[in-house]
């Protein structure tokens, strides 16, 4: 009988936590140009990460298994200056599922070309937003809540504020550590700006975008295609309007070089009418990518 309750009560804590954490995200860590008899470091790494990532509870908000953000983090290892510090490239990837299809959208792809962080595989990976204990444990953590932010928006209008403020928090927590990606002066893409961009109220607009994209174009297109590329049009204007407060800026590219396929996808069986609208709208706000879109200026 007591064998029993222990084990239903292990079953519940184990449904529970299954339900708790708020991403399936799959880690790579690819250290082949590092030159080192010591490739254990490098296991050890992956599995803290992905421990960081998919077992710790981000939000207060409960998830189903299928709800789940659906993620990648990349790290490709160049060098390592000292038994604990590394140097790299960091990408991180998001995907989203479109309501009532197989299909998943790309949401988010940024890549960090320059990323040092320490990495002591005796000790875990401790995060805390106010208080800084690495650059990797508070870098993973910042993009984690700009993926929850960007996510939240897709489903309903600002809804990602509170995930973007946490992002705000780290950024303020950790631009004196040293580390470069956290100051404004720390280049275009630094991670201040990604940050900046989805606060800034004046660029509010684009959040706005990821809703009327995803929630009211891309979840409508098997119930009433004309309506949900009406809404995808309406997005782009919405991105339209943010760009015109803004030229260049770093959330307005990702969100058009992340999109820019699955637009031309989408509106290539469209009305020419349609079509000549998008190309409009790409030529004013993402010129480089018009070379997509040959078939949409006739």
């Amino acid at each position: 009988m007591r064998r029993t309750l222990l084990l239903a009560i292990m079953a519940l804590a184990l449904a529970f936590s299954l339900r708790a954490q708020e991403f399936r995200c799959s880690v790579s860590v690819n250290a082949q140009q590092v030159q080192t008899n010591e490739k254990k470091v490098f296991e050890t790494m992956k599995q803290a990460i992905e421990e960081f990532v998919n077992n710790r509870k981000w939000t207060n908000v409960e998830f189903e298994q299928y709800e789940k953000l659906e993620c990648n983090i990349s790290l490709i290892i160049s060098e390592q200056t000292s038994l604990t510090d590394f140097g790299g490239q960091l990408s991180v990837q998001l995907r989203r599922p479109v309501y009532n299809s197989n299909y998943t959208t790309g949401i988010m792809n940024f890549v960090e070309p320059d990323f040092q962080f320490s990495f002591n595989e005796s000790q875990p990976l401790e995060f805390d937003p106010n208080t800084f204990y690495s650059n990797l444990s508070m870098t993973l953590g910042y993009y984690l809540y700009v993926m929850l932010g960007i996510t939240f928006d897709s489903y309903g209008l600002q809804g990602g504020e509170p995930f973007f403020e946490m992002a705000q928090t780290i950024v303020q927590t950790s631009n004196k550590s040293g580390y470069k990606g956290w100051k404004t002066t720390d280049g275009q893409k630094a991670r201040y700006w990604w940050m900046e961009n989805h606060t800034n109220p004046n660029y509010a607009t684009l959040r706005q975008a990821y809703y009327y994209y995803h929630r009211l174009g891309l979840d409508m297109m098997t119930k009433d295609q004309t309506e949900a590329r009406k809404n995808i049009i309406q997005a782009l204007q919405l991105v339209q309007q943010t760009n015109k407060k803004r030229t260049n800026l770093l959330c307005v590219t990702m969100f058009m070089d992340v999109k820019i396929s699955e637009i031309v996808s989408i509106f290539t069986p469209a009305p020419q009418e349609e079509k000549k609208q998008v190309y409009n709208l790409v030529r004013e706000i993402s010129p480089i990518n018009l070379n997509k879109m040959k078939d949409f200026n006739q």
